[in-house]
């Protein structure tokens, strides 16, 4: 078929979504430009407030396909809703030509421009969002109640909506989108650039324990990598691993018949407003295998997948997916997520590769963690992240620009 002229709406260079851009750059059926609302950092990175760094990331985010900044209009520019006002959307619309727009979610003032002057020159729009069902129906019922209205409206107009997993899928059933509309486009990161790094760094998983945290001996290593934010709830995972550590030292077992040779270790890969506190907990019950190592970058943050013998994210609201887990599991890790975690339905098969816990269970979390360290969980993370990859997200794109 002739190439499909497509452009793509993003807020900012996202590191998790660039690789996907260029896969569909290259591939011969499409045509992509890609517009972004905002520049923070000169498009490589910008000040985080979560992370209270000044983030720059270390791996290109701007070759391999075409793009281009608009003008931001707002005043205080952000990837919140006010944050993107780009009216030079409108005219880059309505003279690219474009047979589809896919444009990621509907949290913007410029989204919605480029929703109404799609829909004004009949132009057919795609939908990539994130929203789960289970937090959706978290909400109120008066918000769900004028939600519905809004949505509703929308999503009738949409063509296409490229749904990220089951829970996402199932959040646009409940707003009325029928199953012909619904492609899935997996939510993945660089799944090659990762599992590359797993080949090459897991057979120095002894060297580079001593070289990151001085460990020389094999004690488990637990891994959280993220924002110290509360809707990441670190201190549950300290909690849990505080408890699981009491029972062990008390005891001699995690768990009837299950004993480890050494204590293990928790490895906290991050920064953010609740470092003190982590820091606190840490000392105040003398947990002296606990290592806070501060924030990492793309290249540098496979070490620790390479080092680790489980992955845990015990976060909660806001969470709509949690891509960690999706690079913990090239790396053939175990994972452990609260039932909240957007991914938890897809990537996480209960007792096979990992645990889902109720969110806020630390005794229910403890017992997870005795359970993956006593070896008592089969390494099937890889087999199963393979087909949450962009390959697959090109090829339904694809698919859908047929229809």
């Amino acid at each position: 078929m002739a190439k499909k002229r497509l452009a793509i709406l993003a807020s900012h260079p996202i590191q998790y979504q660039i690789p996907l851009f260029r896969k569909l750059a290259a591939h011969p059926d499409t045509d992509i430009l890609v517009y972004f609302f905002w520049n923070p950092g000169g498009g490589a990175g910008g000040v985080d407030p979560e992370f209270k760094i000044n983030l720059k990331w270390d791996i290109p985010l701007l070759s391999g396909y075409s793009y281009k900044f608009l003008k931001n209009y707002s005043l205080m520019p952000s990837s919140d809703f006010w944050g993107q006002v780009n009216f030079d959307i409108i005219s880059e619309i309505k003279r690219g030509n474009f047979d589809k727009i896919i444009i990621f979610g509907w949290n913007s003032f410029s989204n919605w421009v480029a929703f109404f002057t799609a829909f004004l020159i009949g132009t057919k729009v795609f939908l990539r969002a994130e929203s789960p069902l289970n937090q959706e129906l978290m909400k109120p019922k008066w918000k769900l109640f004028f939600k519905k209205l809004i949505l509703r409206s929308l999503f009738r107009r949409i063509s296409a909506f490229l749904y990220i997993g089951e829970e996402n899928r199932k959040f646009y059933e409940y707003y009325g989108v029928p199953e012909s509309k619904l492609f899935f486009v997996p939510y993945a990161v660089d799944n090659e650039r990762f599992i590359k790094s797993a080949e090459e760094l897991k057979p120095r998983r002894i060297e580079l324990r001593k070289k990151l945290l001085n460990i020389d001996d094999d004690r488990p290593i637990i891994l959280f990598a993220g924002k110290f934010i509360s809707k990441k709830r670190p201190m549950d995972l300290l909690r849990a691993y505080e408890l699981l550590i009491t029972n062990y030292v008390h005891s001699g077992h995690l768990s009837e018949g299950d004993k480890l040779p050494l204590i293990p270790a928790l490895v906290f890969v991050g920064d953010g407003m609740l470092c003190s506190e982590l820091e606190k907990y840490k000392k105040e019950y003398k947990l002296n295998n606990v290592y806070y190592v501060g924030f990492k970058n793309q290249t540098e943050l496979p070490e620790y997948y390479a080092i680790s013998d489980v992955f845990v994210l015990p976060s909660g609201s806001g969470e709509t997916w949690g891509l960690v887990v999706n690079e913990a599991m090239c790396f053939d890790l175990p994972v452990i997520v609260s039932h909240v975690v957007g991914c938890g339905y897809d990537l996480v098969k209960q007792g096979i590769n990992g645990f889902v816990f109720p969110l806020g269970d630390i005794e229910r979390l403890a017992k997870y963690l005795s359970v993956v360290l006593s070896g008592n969980c089969r390494q099937k993370s890889l087999e199963i992240i393979k087909n949450y990859s962009h390959e697959k997200d090109v090829e339904e794109i694809v698919r859908a620009l047929k229809v």
